[in-house]
């Protein structure tokens, strides 16, 4: 059983904050189908310092996915500070402390994956953050900068040391980005060397990796990021469904909670992205992806995709 603090959890299984794709809806979809908790995308110490309305909008939750966690990044200390407490107005469980992302968009404020090239800095950080609020905090980060500059173990020390609560570490470097394979040996070492509960990241397609990672690991619970999309089932025991009903009801499931909670017609596309990422694999899946991106509307998708779904009852 996953414990951080106070915290225990239902599942060992996590979902990641992916941008993009763990908003609301995604993150209660997931929660209904057996993750123990779910990450917010990452959200600016700028833009919640700053009180930038989109920025706000993304601390959006309700009380049937708590547990959740809200992911902050940034490379100010002072400022990363303000942010947190203003991120406990809005009701987290867990704080996590975004220290892993590559995207240089990020990395080139000196914030994410390049803060494991400062680690002083990056502790300053997160003692900013404990200092702001009473909710747990956790940290995320990588196995280092690069192949040649592995310093996972360090930075979990460092992490520990000022008061992290849990660590999630991702078994690939900076540089690695999202290519090669995660070295699960780093997360190993991370476990041996911390006295914290340790969250393994990178490569989970499935449930059985996940357990196969907590067993190589020696790890407390997994994180689950692309794996996820269009594919809750990797929360449950039980898989990814063979049958193109199951699979459709779930899009269709997906779909419900987005037009309850987001303005829909305003963003079809990232709608259809996320939908036809259901079908990948699937017998008819070209055809089936390509009716997804044909519809005009949120009401056109709908209709279509439950139309379909009605048909696949006659035909199973």
């Amino acid at each position: 059983m996953l414990t951080i603090a106070h915290l225990t959890f239902s599942s060992p299984f996590v979902l990641a904050p992916l941008a993009g794709y763990s908003d609301l809806p995604f993150r209660i979809l997931c929660r209904e189908f057996g993750a123990g908790y779910c990450v917010s995308e990452m959200i600016s110490c700028h833009g919640l310092s700053f009180k930038q309305p989109r920025t706000i909008e993304m601390l959006q939750s309700v009380a049937v996915e708590k547990p959740v966690a809200f992911q902050l990044f940034g490379a100010e200390p002072e400022i990363m500070g303000e942010a947190a407490a203003i991120m406990s107005q809005y009701g987290p469980d867990l704080i996590d402390i975004n220290m892993g992302c590559p995207v240089k968009k990020v990395t080139k404020r000196g914030a994410g994956a390049a803060l494991m090239t400062d680690i002083p800095l990056a502790e300053k950080i997160i003692n900013a953050v404990r200092n702001n609020t009473s909710i747990p905090v956790t940290v995320k980060f990588r196995s280092g900068p690069s192949s040649r500059e592995i310093n996972a173990v360090e930075f979990a020390l460092m992490a520990e040391g000022a008061g992290a609560a849990a660590l999630t570490v991702h078994g690939r470097t900076w540089a690695q980005a999202f290519t090669g394979v995660a070295d699960r040996q780093i997360i190993a070492k991370v476990k041996a060397a911390v006295d914290i509960p340790v969250i393994g990241n990178g490569d989970i397609q499935s449930y059985e990796d996940g357990l196969s990672m907590i067993e190589d690991t020696g790890c407390d619970g997994v994180m689950v990021g692309r794996g996820a999309l269009g594919n809750p089932w990797v929360f449950s025991p039980e898989g990814r469904p063979s049958s193109q009903h199951q699979l459709m009801a779930g899009a269709l499931r997906h779909l419900e909670l987005m037009e309850e909670f987001l303005p829909v017609e305003k963003m079809i596309g990232s709608v259809k992205n996320q939908v036809g990422r259901y079908f990948k694999g699937m017998r008819g899946s070209s055809r089936m992806r390509a009716a997804v991106y044909d519809c005009a509307s949120f009401k056109d998708l709908k209709n279509m995709l439950t139309t379909a779904m009605d048909t696949t009852v006659e035909e199973e």
